[in-house]
């Protein structure tokens, strides 16, 4: 990896979005709104928004949808799905939306698709106890060829069956589906969040972009990349850095001290946060997830043990600090992912922000520009 490919490093933002169920609801879509308002305005190259039907903390069900009413009042930001959940979908209406909005952003469109994580949608959309991965995959491969061929369509599958033949009447146009702007495919991406995750070896062997979850230590990140690059070995691919996203938990403000008297208040908007994520995991015994050792008992994961684990904060140089050693532990990779907040309080959270783009990712980039990354 060139010297200059490293000093690229872009800043995006990550949103669930996850909010306190107890505001309103309007405010909180305005809200996430105008956090990638700012994004863009602060020179961030990336908004992700996720998608969750049935969670009244996680209340966008559509992000294609969302991000729409963002299109015209942005110029460079790239959108991204965090994630379509695939085995919930029709492949054909993803492929239509999907295609709709990549021609609507003129290509700021990147397609960020999973299994599903959500068990309230997976009983909604009685998937439960299907094989989601295989599902997301026979999903993925419709999806491509919709977008790379014509009708007559007849594209059977395990899950799904794409037929157009004897409705087709191309004298009139009935039949042809949608191609997206970006060719031949929008760039596709997947998240992994497990030690080890197998999505993440998956996503080396089909050559998708892949991004790590923020809650969860790093050592789990390192492993992403380990079995991304064990993926691309066994299907022949030369694994790329730069596809690799990795999304943190970051505040900075403008001294230390602000930042530990913020944190420590387990009803911040970063405790609940993490309080929310501990109960859920733990309903469904997987906070392995937050642990950076297995053998720590689940007593053990505290939320402030969550915040020391999994949030990087503090002034702009000590922020930079933790930066410089986490790319120093798991290597380089293409774009750094700062996850959003409830803005409980507001300018604290615009300021971090602010600091994250103006002071800290410059003389990242400025680091990464002199050193070698890890391959």
């Amino acid at each position: 990896m060139a010297a200059a490919r490293r000093a690229d490093m872009k800043l995006g933002l990550f949103m669930m979005p996850l909010h306190d169920p107890q505001r309103d609801y309007t405010k909180v879509l305005q809200e996430d709104r105008e956090a990638i308002l700012l994004a863009e305005k602060l020179g961030y190259s990336e908004a992700w928004v996720g998608e969750h039907y049935s969670a009244a903390t996680e209340p966008i069900p559509d992000p294609l949808q969302f991000m729409a009413t963002l299109i015209a009042a942005t110029k460079s930001i790239k959108f991204g799905t965090s994630v379509i959940n695939l085995p919930q979908h029709h492949p054909a209406q993803v492929a239509g939306n999907c295609a709709m909005f990549d021609h609507l952003s003129e290509g700021r469109f990147i397609m960020g698709v999973g299994p599903g994580g959500l068990g309230s949608d997976f009983e909604l959309f009685k998937v439960t106890d299907k094989n989601r991965s295989e599902m997301m995959v026979e999903a993925i491969e419709i999806i491509h060829r919709i977008w790379s061929s014509d009708p007559p369509y007849r594209i059977p599958g395990k899950y799904w069956d794409i037929t157009i033949d004897s409705s087709y009447q191309p004298r009139l146009g009935i039949g042809p589906m949608l191609k997206p702007y970006q060719k031949p495919f929008p760039p596709l991406a997947v998240s992994a969040m497990s030690p080890g995750s197998p999505t993440a070896r998956l996503a080396g062997e089909r050559g998708w972009g892949l991004v790590s979850a923020n809650f969860m230590p790093v050592g789990h990140a390192k492993s992403h990349w380990q079995q991304y690059c064990a993926g691309a070995k066994a299907a022949r691919r030369r694994p790329d850095r730069a596809d690799w996203r990795l999304a943190r938990s970051i505040l900075v403000t403008e001294t230390d001290r602000e930042a530990t008297d913020y944190l420590a208040n387990e009803k911040s908007s970063v405790g609940w946060y993490y309080a929310y994520l501990r109960d859920n995991l733990g309903t469904y015994k997987l906070l392995k997830i937050f642990k950076p050792d297995e053998s720590i008992l689940d007593d053990a994961v505290t939320i402030p043990k969550c915040i020391e684990w999994m949030v990087i904060h503090g002034s702009p140089k000590r922020v930079l600090d933790q930066l410089v050693a986490l790319v120093d532990e798991v290597g380089f990779f293409g774009t750094l992912l700062l996850t959003h907040k409830d803005w409980d309080q507001p300018d604290l959270h615009k300021r971090s922000m602010a600091l994250m783009a103006e002071q800290v990712m410059p003389q990242l980039r400025q680091y990464l520009g002199t050193v070698q990354a890890a391959e």
